[in-house]
């Protein structure tokens, strides 16, 4: 299955893994070219750079007069249209002299020239005081002072025309709704003259010779040079040089570089977390991550301008870190950024600047218990981007100048990005079935139904409950284990008292139903709560980490009130202790160990007559090494060190819990009240 999941992530991964058939290159102007020496294989025409060519159009369009053609067919067919309106009008008082005067005054209109009103705009504002009209090949400019728009022509009718008589006729007429454009632009004789203009101010300006010098490693890249490399990448491509497709290398170079990274990440978990190594749903949730945002950041890269620095690729070791530790976060996050530098313009800065948001990221988080926190990170983490980018930026090319604002917006998003991991950590979870801080958070609420149940069924277990859950989380934070996980783990151990809470000493009122059962019938009952409390982390859906503290908080130890009163009972019989034997397992980490412990010591601790620093020393010493003598620690990773930071630990905590009161004096001003005083 590992060998598995290795092939289909790389295979996916290669897949994904942009390829072309030319050689390829990735530079931007204004930065610094990451390639090795070029020169000319071939004559390469300099052309004028995108600036140039910008000043050159806006300078040939600001002068350009574009070209215009008269439409005669617009002013016979109003003239034809007034005259049948006039005459279904039936107006008698117009006489054939003002209907010709009239017909003049429109014709005139025409003759000057009749235009759109987005032309006449430009007129009145003198951007367009010539027009060109092209007849037989040949170009003449006319000026465009006596143009008029629709509106103003009619306008200009109505006051030269004065008469009532006129009026009316135009009234009857409609003749206002008539007049309309009849010098109109001709946009296709424009383009072609403005194309041919273009043309020629952007003829090439030089020439690289053959075997010229074009740009070395570390050069900047100014307008000029793009110019001149994006020819060259042009011309390769048209006269074949620069084609790679015959040469089935590169594909191999991807596969070998991923499956190199891939191995050492497989590699680091097999010696250095085997825990996590052997969990089939560990190496599956590592190899969805990586794969997942390898192939997201590909996309990205393809569809934005500097979309691979909106991937959020700091949510991989946030994730990691919930669920695992902080030094597998940080190995992941350096295989996932450097599976994606291969499509990086600049892979210097990409991966300088993506290892310090990782870095920011996880010591930001050390554990995720509150939504707040993701906020906080998020904002870290943008720092971190903006500041090592600036860093990166004025290094390689020392100037503020080139930092580009487009970048910082990417950074935003990726950071708005992170915020939302919160969401992807509870899918992840419900998923896989890992537990995050935020769940032992919330199952550490005493509000919880399980522990509501146990608070009121057994009073007495879940205020052990709470001294142990207390006890333990001391201890663990002084070996640095996980004090969250010891904490929750701590609260349900004891759950399966539930069912049978008279039967346990801690919620007895004066009678001990064990008075009337014998030895290995109490046994059986009080070492019932183990599978009890299984059966209801079950039933209560608790996690896989919570029901460890259930089963392995005793181990394989034994009931040992009800062995010893049995072997007492029958002393010339050899005693099976398998019925007074706790299922176990033993502790199979650090955690479930200090529980162990804590377990033992806070209960014997209520027994003691004094708690004197002597009496709880010697009370803590001799508990925890029975157990260790027993084998019952055999299992768990703790060293002699940890186990006396622990001893130490639980010393401290008992004897400040026990640690004697001062008797208050009495007031010798206040009257005795005394019995005997009366």
């Amino acid at each position: 299955m590992r060998l598995l999941l290795f092939v289909a992530a790389t295979a996916l991964i290669v897949y994904a893994l942009p390829r072309t058939d030319e050689r390829h290159y990735s530079y931007e102007i204004n930065r610094p070219w990451g390639y090795s020496l070029i020169t000319a294989p071939f004559d390469i025409p300099v052309h004028l750079d995108s600036i140039s060519v910008r000043a050159v159009k806006d300078s040939l369009d600001a002068s350009f007069v574009p070209v215009y053609m008269r439409d005669s067919r617009v002013e016979e067919k109003v003239i034809q249209e007034y005259k049948s309106r006039l005459a279904a009008a039936g107006h008698q008082t117009f006489t054939p002299a003002e209907q010709a005067m009239l017909e003049r005054r429109v014709r005139q209109l025409f003759s000057d020239g009749i235009v759109d009103q987005s032309t006449y705009s430009q007129i009145s504002s003198g951007k367009l005081p010539y027009v060109r009209f092209i007849a037989n090949n040949v170009a003449r400019s006319v000026s465009t002072s006596r143009y008029r728009s629709p509106r103003k022509a009619y306008a200009w009718l109505d006051s030269v025309l004065a008469a009532p008589s006129y009026h009316q006729a135009i009234e009857k007429s409609g003749l206002h709704s008539l007049l309309a454009a009849n010098v109109l632009p001709d946009s296709a004789a424009s383009g072609r003259l403005l194309g041919e203009l273009y043309q020629k101010a952007m003829a090439p300006i030089g020439v690289l010779q053959q075997g010229e010098r074009i740009i070395d490693r570390g050069d900047i890249v100014t307008p000029q040079l793009y110019t001149v490399l994006k020819t060259y990448e042009a011309m390769s491509i048209e006269k074949g040089t620069g084609r790679v497709s015959g040469n089935v290398y590169p594909f191999l170079g991807q596969v070998l570089y991923v499956v190199l990274l891939l191995s050492a990440l497989f590699a680091y978990l097999y010696f250095f977390r085997r825990r996590l190594y052997r969990d089939l749903k560990v190496i599956l949730l590592l190899m969805l991550l990586i794969t997942g945002f390898t192939v997201f950041a590909f996309i990205m890269s393809k569809t934005f301008v500097s979309g691979l620095y909106m991937v959020p690729f700091t949510m991989v070791p946030i994730m990691v870190l919930v669920f695992f530790d902080g030094r597998t976060a940080l190995f992941s996050h350096l295989v996932q950024i450097l599976l994606c530098a291969v499509i990086s313009s600049f892979v210097l800065e990409f991966v300088f600047v993506q290892f310090l948001a990782g870095i920011a990221a996880i010591n930001s988080l050390k554990e995720l218990s509150r939504r707040s926190q993701l906020l906080r990170t998020a904002f870290f983490v943008l720092l971190a981007y903006v500041v090592s980018y600036v860093a990166v930026e004025v290094m390689q090319t020392g100037s503020f100048g080139t930092v580009s604002t487009r970048m910082f917006g990417c950074f935003a998003i990726n950071a708005v990005f992170i915020s939302f991991a919160y969401v992807l950590i509870f899918v992840f979870e419900k998923m896989f079935g890992f537990t995050s801080v935020v769940s032992l958070v919330e199952l550490s609420d005493i509000n919880n139904p399980t522990l509501r149940e146990l608070s009121e069924e057994c009073p007495g277990t879940f205020q052990h409950s709470m001294a142990v859950s207390n006890l333990a989380a001391e201890a663990a934070r002084a070996i640095d284990a996980d004090v969250q996980l010891v904490r929750a783990g701590a609260l349900y151990h004891d759950i399966g008292k539930i069912n049978n809470p008279a039967f346990f000493t801690e919620n007895q009122h004066g009678v001990n139903p064990h008075d009337a059962l014998d030895p290995v019938q109490s046994a059986r009952v009080v070492i019932g709560h183990v599978t009890d409390g299984v059966k209801r982390a079950d039933k209560a859906k608790l996690p896989g980490v919570i029901k460890a503290f259930i089963t392995e908080h005793h181990g394989k130890g034994k009931a040992r009130y009800f062995y010893n009163t049995y072997c007492q009972a029958h002393p010339d019989k050899d005693v099976d202790p398998a019925p007074f034997t706790y299922p176990g397992p033993n502790p199979q980490s650090r955690e479930t160990s200090v529980l162990m412990m804590a377990d033992s010591v806070e209960a014997a601790s209520r027994s003691l007559k004094e708690y004197t620093p002597e009496a709880i020393t010697a009370l803590v010493n001799k508990i925890i090494d029975t157990q260790i003598a027993e084998g019952l620690h055999n299992d768990s990773p703790l060293s002699f060190r940890d186990v006396q930071t622990i001893k130490q630990s639980f010393i401290n905590r008992l004897r400040t819990i026990y640690h004697s009161r001062v008797a208050y004096p009495e007031d010798p001003r206040k009257p005795d009240t005394s019995v005997s005083g009366a």
